[in-house]
């Protein structure tokens, strides 16, 4: 049955789920687990945050992944703006709040436009790009909508960033949806209980004053 027009919206409030898989407190670790702490805390990231504590439940899995993640944060082969880029491309597809939350600051100290990131929040493709912006957008577009891209596509990135760089475009947003969808399976916070950096996705609510 469809409402009236006169009838009035129903007021909807939603409360943040707690986290299920919160730090392990240091007694509580297995031997397993200190060596796969002391492995990241020993590396660039310098201490274990964000999906690595919901990850640190199978240190087996955290050591490859930390691994491939340094490869991607501190060695890939694209311009940081791409790669942060292609960061927040996956947190919005999956609207993973801790790591929007996480990457904004790294996007705009690489240099991609807040006009963009806003885009990018709202589920528009940005204005206004550089070239190789417009292409790893529409590459990685295509490629979450598709579950793969057409020759053009293909061979549009492929003379951008070479087939090594389209390689790592792919790592990139593999290895973040990979952690966008452990974050949301365990409802990873915004540190200090910051507000959601996401809105929902189409937005069909608007925050109250």
């Amino acid at each position: 049955m469809t409402s009236s027009a006169s009838t009035p919206a129903r007021e909807i409030r939603y409360a943040v789920a707690p986290e299920r898989m919160p730090a392990i407190p240091e007694e509580k670790m297995s031997a397993a687990q200190k060596r796969a702490v002391a492995d990241i805390c020993a590396g660039p990231r310098g201490g274990l945050r964000g999906p690595y504590v919901a990850i640190l439940r199978s240190p087996g899995l955290m050591g490859p992944t930390q691994k491939l993640g340094e490869y991607i944060r501190f060695h890939c082969v694209l311009d940081m703006r791409i790669n942060e880029m292609a960061a927040l491309i996956g947190a919005r597809h999956w609207t993973q709040q801790f790591e929007w939350f996480a990457h904004v600051p790294h996007a705009l100290k690489a240099g991609l436009s807040p006009a963009a990131i806003d885009a990018i929040a709202e589920g528009r493709r940005p204005g206004d790009m550089a070239e190789d912006e417009a292409i790893a957008y529409d590459f990685l577009n295509e490629l979450l909508n598709n579950r793969s891209v057409c020759d053009a596509t293909y061979n549009r990135t492929r003379n951008e960033f070479g087939e090594e760089g389209l390689m790592d475009l792919l790592g990139v947003i593999g290895y973040y949806s990979m952690l966008a969808m452990i974050m949301n399976v365990a409802r990873t916070a915004i540190p200090d209980g910051g507000p959601l950096p996401l809105a929902p996705f189409p937005a069909q609510l608007h925050p109250r004053d």
